[in-house]
């Protein structure tokens, strides 16, 4: 190498992040429960569920996942009242 020259980095691929869906739930109690005993372990990994700090109700998933999570709480009578795609589309 030539002193004086740096060698170019490549630049970085695009993110491989998690895209996340946030929804609005009526209770906060028994929502782990009822996805772990509907979707199991694997699934619950995957579906990754985040409470979000600073809402008390508001859980944040996997995007590809929201339909099996709302079957699993529709099933321990836990009503989603809202899904989308960022928060502060959730609170109007």
């Amino acid at each position: 190498m030539v002193k004086g020259k740096r060698k170019r980095e490549k630049s970085l691929r695009p993110s491989f992040r998690e895209k996340k869906r946030y929804m609005l739930l009526n209770v906060r109690k028994g929502v782990d429960e009822a996805i772990l005993r509907y979707i199991g372990e694997i699934g619950y990994g995957k579906v990754s569920p985040q409470w979000v700090k600073g809402k008390d109700k508001v859980l944040a998933i996997n995007k590809e996942k929201v339909h099996e999570v709302k079957a699993a709480l529709e099933l321990k009578n836990i009503e989603v009242e809202k899904v989308s795609g960022t928060l502060k589309s959730l609170e109007k």
